[in-house]
């Protein structure tokens, strides 16, 4: 189950994932897409050993969109997975700048888009689901914090 979180990471529960959805300078959002599930993803992955949230953040995004996120990630909201007793957390960060796209991962490329496009993409790949439910949470963050 999705919930907003109002800027603050949960504390109840173990954090076990972080993805974001990265910002650009005109406003813009960044999904990845996924080979595997053929899918418009957000940017992020497991925490590894020894890895707080930012590290494993910036690991992640290197990988999977070779992007360089700036240090204010604003937390918008959690997906609490009941079999491990987790979450994994989605935040909100703007871009600083690209780098390469890594070769061998996931992902096959990083797309660009403003909140109705990616809209209309999800629910022309997905239908309704748990990625418009977190792209309304974030557009609503957005409009908030991060629109000029």
């Amino acid at each position: 189950m999705l919930r907003p979180l109002h800027g603050v990471y949960p504390t109840d529960k173990k954090i076990a994932g972080i993805h974001s959805i990265p910002i650009t300078e005109d406003g813009s959002i960044i999904m990845a897409w996924d080979k595997n599930e053929k899918a418009l993803t957000t940017v992020g992955g497991r925490i590894e050993a020894n890895e707080d949230l930012d590290t494993a953040l910036n690991r992640e995004t290197i990988e999977e969109a070779g992007l360089i996120l700036e240090c204010v990630r604003v937390p918008i909201a959690a997906w609490y997975w009941e079999r491990t007793d987790t979450y994994t957390v989605f935040v909100m960060a703007r871009v600083r700048h690209y780098e390469p796209m890594p070769e061998g991962f996931e992902t096959t490329g990083r797309v660009t888009m403003n909140f109705e496009t990616a809209r209309q993409l999800i629910t022309r790949i997905e239908g309704d689901g748990f990625r418009l439910e977190l792209l309304e949470i974030a557009e609503s963050v957005f409009n908030r914090q991060f629109k000029k």
